[in-house]
């Protein structure tokens, strides 16, 4: 139970930064590797069938 929520918190800590990250790109940046700034959040949590 425990070591759930320890990976539950881990894995919304690693969304938060890979789009923080993400974020900071221009959109020019963004297009030049085939993405939109409407893209980050399913880039971010890893669903994204691009």
């Amino acid at each position: 139970m425990l070591l759930s929520l320890i990976r539950m918190v881990q894995a919304f800590r690693d969304y938060q930064r890979n789009v923080a990250e993400l974020s900071q790109l221009s959109d020019r940046e963004l297009a030049d590797i085939g993405l939109d700034r409407s893209d980050i959040p399913r880039v971010a949590a890893g669903q994204y069938q691009g």
